[in-house]
């Protein structure tokens, strides 16, 4: 069963800030020495109404301090440019990045907030020449944004969506070779989509496919994918922490059970790199 309460208290992130940067991330705060593993990505790193996400998992089974550095609905742009969290990484034992959506970044099209990346700010001269019969003032969320564009016209969307998928690419290996150290990319495949527009634009992390990811493959220390299975996905919100009025969201994010496979198939992958 999942576990309901009214108000915000239902679950505790213990939300904390490392050195300069301004980013929020989920506590208990870590103290950045000795050894550690560090683990960067977004919403299913964050693990949103989830008690154990899988990077708490994670150091139960490695024995080391793993630093949750998971940023809500975050794509590569939250974190090329935090040099406070770019160096905690290259000081761990290994950092885990997570593969985040392509929709979540600024690019020739379209720019995002710095870092609420999930949240569209305007469209570029060249997006609105494209698509002038579109007003972009109706938007405020980058996946509602091409969801509608998508189904405008099927054929100018194409246009974004190769555009999105050659930064994405770019930003992946500029963000891995910021990171010096050994880093394990994690693949999280035909993830749970974030709102009811996933049916149209395909499964999580958006747009990222074999190609992209090979493109990218030689700038880590190692990779391993994991498709959380039907059953664990059938579980629901079993074991989550929610308010009332959150159960849509707790539906569209990972579940305990999926967490535990998460981190049970990481776990091999990340001990040999310790």
């Amino acid at each position: 069963m999942a576990y309901e309460y009214a108000g915000e208290s239902a679950l505790d992130y213990y939300p904390c800030r490392y050195g300069q940067s301004k980013l929020l991330f989920r506590g208990p705060r870590r103290k950045l020495d000795g050894a550690y593993v560090a683990v960067i990505g977004g919403t299913e790193t964050y693990g949103k109404f989830v008690a154990e996400p899988y990077p708490a998992l994670l150091e139960k089974s490695v024995g080391l301090p793993v630093v949750n550095f998971g940023y809500m609905n975050a794509g590569t742009d939250v974190f090329i440019g935090e040099n406070t969290i770019i160096d905690a990484c290259s000081k761990a034992r290994v950092t885990i990045v997570q593969l985040m959506g392509a929709h979540n970044m600024s690019n020739r099209f379209y720019a995002v907030h710095p870092r609420r990346n999930d949240r569209f700010l305007r469209a570029s001269a060249l997006m609105k020449t494209v698509f002038r019969e579109v007003d972009f003032t109706e938007f405020h969320f980058t996946r509602h944004m091409l969801s509608s564009i998508k189904q405008q016209s099927a054929e100018k969307y194409q246009l974004i969506e190769g555009e999105l998928k050659s930064a994405w690419v770019a930003r992946m290996r500029i963000l891995l070779q910021k990171i010096e150290g050994k880093t394990l990319l994690l693949w999280i495949s035909g993830g749970a989509s974030e709102g009811e527009d996933s049916d149209a634009l395909g499964p999580d992390p958006l747009l990222v496919d074999e190609e992209m990811v090979a493109s990218v493959r030689s700038f880590a220390t190692d990779f391993v994918r994991v498709a959380p299975s039907a059953e664990a996905r059938g579980r629901g919100t079993e074991g989550m922490m929610f308010a009332a009025l959150e159960e849509p969201a707790a539906m569209a994010v990972p579940n305990p059970v999926v967490h535990r496979e998460i981190a049970d198939a990481i776990a091999p992958v990340l001990r040999p790199l310790l």
